[in-house]
């Protein structure tokens, strides 16, 4: 009976352990969260000011991670034709590690990713969309035995086209974020933050 109740008093006290470090972990969540919306406030053009919310010394880290995790995030590839998101949330995190040349030389770089990256994906789709308007053309010459009948033939419209710039994309956003994450990680590690 006494195996029983020490046993029993075990469980009792790993679950009051698990109650109070929840708590700290709560609170910890709750101030991940402030530095968050900080960082949103930031993306959305509002004034933030990121010294003051880092000035506590002891709630500083979750802030900190907060921001960071948010700004990282929104450096990505652009799913139109501009970076303004990602050069946003660079330059706050520029303002939050008070200039510093290190990551100056990341951010440019960084920036001269996502720049190629608008480009080179421009200039693949102009050439999947050309050979594609070449097969297409080539079809409608065999099936009415007549070659040029001054159609404009659109690409973009076949399925097949679709599919296949789909995959096209795909391959080049995987080479992009794999620079890019590389990029991030240097940031986070400076920041002292996981990704």
């Amino acid at each position: 009976m006494a195996e029983i109740k020490s046993t029993l008093e075990k469980v009792l006290e790993r679950a009051a352990a698990m109650g109070q470090a929840s708590r700290q972990e709560m609170q910890a969540e709750e101030r991940v969260k402030d530095g968050m919306r900080l960082a949103a406030d930031y993306l959305q053009g509002k004034t933030v000011d990121f010294s003051g919310a880092l000035g506590d010394a002891a709630d500083a880290e979750p802030v900190k991670r907060g921001i960071v995790q948010v700004f990282l995030r929104n450096i990505a590839l652009p799913r139109g034709d501009e970076n303004e998101r990602a050069e946003m949330a660079m330059q706050g995190l520029l303002e939050m590690a008070m200039g510093s040349g290190d990551l100056v030389s990341v951010f440019k770089d960084m920036k001269g990713i996502l720049d190629h990256y608008l480009q080179h994906k421009k200039e693949i789709r102009q050439q999947v969309e050309e050979a594609f308007r070449q097969q297409m053309e080539q079809a409608l010459a065999q099936q009415t035995g007549q070659a040029g009948l001054g159609m404009k033939v659109d690409p973009s419209l076949h399925p097949k086209f679709q599919e296949e710039w789909t995959r096209v994309k795909t391959d080049l956003d995987e080479q992009y974020n794999k620079v890019l994450m590389q990029h991030k990680e240097l940031v986070a590690q400076r920041f002292s933050v996981a990704l």
